[in-house]
């Protein structure tokens, strides 16, 4: 049935039964230790079938799609509406926790079984997506599911090959899959209301306020740069000190001014995860060295603005020292703004729980960045103990993701398709 106005949200707990979910899915892994769940293995496959089983139970026609996502649709009470997606990943990293991606899947299944069993159909229709490659962990890509449906996925992809040399192409057809179908995947835009997804926030922001939830307003672009000092080589016992070339001394004066420039700039963070010495010894002067970067911000402009300033400085740097300095571009994704009707839509519909909203970035990257170029995204964090993530010490509350859940029953209710106009998705 179709209400003429939204019930209000239901005071059924929805959380225990998510919980369950949660914790019979972290039985799928290829490590009987821990959590290890990689993009179209046994393990995938596992998991993969007990989400479509469970969209079934929730009143969904269930498919496989080319790239091996599991997509449950749930149609809409008129022919010819537009879809709304919903969903995450159910891929890991290794040794990982049960709630990072999955529980945005498992969450927007309850959502469309709540809405089943009272029997509503909405003005649009909802499709849940289970995707199997946010991660990146298997091969060298990411995103492959969301970047299909984005028309985004690019011909070299199929090439890319595991640690065991097989390639995603081969993967793909062992799975179910057909890598000959993602082109096919891309979905028309008019045909697209949006984007929404469930996570935990994987930070400590939410735990620090006492809140539940959060409305994320975007999800950081990031840079990485392997950076190459080069000096000269000495006898740790004869060079003075003030006609050394030291390659590690200058990386090090490069990495404070890294950490400086994050901690005076507003909406940026950075950190350099990997050093090395190459062919170092405890005698000699390093006259090689290199180290990571990676730089993150919801705003593009003070991404590029920060990265100039840092180039700057390693430049000043290294003259001052004697060294030359060069750096290497790895990886380089724009922001993506979550659109304004989704934070309008879930800022009401927390205040509706009797809860404070409030607005916060994603550091972290999510499918929605590949989805930003297809449609309006929107992103509900959900606290998690600590704020830790990919790790198997990672835990939400049965209470908060209770709220998440009723949350999105509540929106899905509520929002209107009107509002969702195209809008520029990046920033």
């Amino acid at each position: 049935m179709q209400h003429d106005r939204p019930p209000a949200v239901s005071e059924t707990p929805l959380g225990a039964a998510v919980m369950a979910r949660l914790a019979d899915l972290a039985r799928f892994s290829a490590d009987p230790d821990g959590l290890t769940r990689l993009y179209l293995t046994p393990a995938h496959a596992g998991a993969a079938r007990q989400v479509a089983a469970w969209m079934e139970e929730a009143g969904m026609e269930v498919r496989l799609d080319a790239a091996a996502t599991v997509v449950g649709r749930y149609e809409a009470a008129a022919p010819g509406a537009p879809t709304l997606l919903i969903g995450s990943h159910i891929d890991t990293v290794r040794d990982a926790g049960r709630y990072d991606g999955n529980l945005g899947v498992v969450v927007g299944i309850a959502a469309v079984q709540a809405l089943h069993e009272a029997g509503e159909r909405l003005p649009f229709a909802v499709e849940v997506l289970a995707f199997g490659d946010e991660e990146g962990v298997r091969f060298p890509v990411t995103l492959t599911g969301s970047r299909a449906l984005a028309g985004l996925v690019r011909p070299d992809f199929l090439d890319a090959r595991d640690g065991d040399g097989i390639t995603l192409a081969q993967a793909l057809r062992d799975f179910g899959g057909d890598p000959d179908g993602l082109p096919g995947l891309a979905r028309d835009p008019a045909s697209v209301l949006g984007y929404l997804e469930v996570h935990i926030e994987q930070g400590p922001v939410l735990e620090a306020e006492d809140l539940p939830v959060g409305v994320v307003t975007a999800i950081s672009g990031a840079s990485r740069l392997v950076v190459t000092v080069e000096g000269r080589a000495g006898h740790a016992g004869t060079v003075p000190m003030a006609l050394r070339r030291d390659a590690l001394a200058a990386a090090a004066e490069m990495v404070l001014a890294i950490e400086a420039e994050a901690t005076a700039t507003p909406d940026l963070v950075a950190t350099v995860g990997r050093i090395e010495v190459p062919r170092g010894a405890v005698n000699v002067i390093p006259a090689l060295t290199r180290f990571s970067l990676d730089l993150r911000s919801p705003s593009d402009a003070v991404r590029h603005a920060a990265l100039a300033r840092l180039h700057a400085a390693f430049a000043r740097i290294a003259e001052r020292r004697g060294v030359a300095v060069g750096a290497a571009s790895s990886y380089d994704e724009p922001a993506a703004s979550c659109a304004l009707a989704f934070r309008d839509a879930l800022a009401e519909g927390i205040a509706r729980l009797g809860l404070r909203p409030l607005s916060l970035p994603s550091g972290a990257g999510h499918d929605g960045l590949a989805l930003a170029g297809l449609c309006p995204i929107g992103m509900v964090f959900v606290r998690c103990a600590g704020g830790l993530s990919h790790s198997p010490a990672e835990s939400a509350g049965e209470a908060d993701v209770d709220v998440a859940t009723r949350l999105l029953v509540d929106v899905l209710r509520h929002l209107r398709p009107e509002t969702l106009r195209p809008e520029s998705p990046r920033t």
